[in-house]
């Protein structure tokens, strides 16, 4: 049975925002939320961590949060639904159902071989490809269509990020997996 690289490939984080209001008053809405990191000095929003589901929101002035942390879309879909009702606890109005979008999944994979970094710069095109070894151990791949970035290790790791999709992550891997294969790279 031939090797199939996208058995191995794993959704490591998921960024998504989402615009609950016009305004958030951060001042006030981080007195009212035990455990709110909000240090103005420091970064210009509003760090929550939650444990059910286990995600970080950041909610910033605009009304804009930006969450992370999730493993799958449907954690995304909870931590909006449960932001939303902690708003709606402290007295923040807020859309019913606003929409979120995901802005970038981050997924790893492995090729279950060695890969030779420098005879694979040597293979890709040159205005795709960021490769100096002394600065960073990993080969930074970058594809148009669909639009991703693959970081390539010589354990034969990949990291994919830049994706909007799992499914372009898929096809990301796989296209990267194919022009290996096809050089005798792995």
């Amino acid at each position: 049975m031939a090797y199939n690289i996208l058995d191995t490939l794993k959704v490591e984080n998921i960024v998504a925002s989402v615009q609950l209001c016009d305004t958030i008053d951060l001042a006030a809405v981080s007195a009212k939320i035990p455990g709110a990191d909000y240090n103005k000095r420091r970064f210009p929003g509003i760090v929550l961590r939650f444990d059910n589901p286990k995600i970080a929101a950041l909610l910033f002035s605009s009304g804009k949060v930006v969450l992370t942390g999730a493993k799958n879309p449907d954690i995304i879909a909870d931590g909006v639904q449960h932001l939303i009702r902690l708003m709606k606890e402290i007295g923040v109005s807020v859309s019913e159902n606003p929409e979120y979008s995901i802005q970038n999944i981050v997924t790893s994979a492995d090729v279950g071989k060695h890969i030779n970094l420098n005879k694979t710069a040597m293979i890709l095109s040159f205005d795709k490809i960021e490769y100096e070894p002394e600065q960073f151990p990993g080969l930074v791949y970058r594809i148009e269509s669909p639009k991703a970035v693959v970081l390539m290790f010589g354990s034969g790791k990949f990291i994919v990020t830049g994706s909007r999709s799992q499914e372009d992550a898929e096809t990301a891997v796989q296209k990267v997996y194919d022009v290996l294969s096809e050089h005798s790279l792995i």
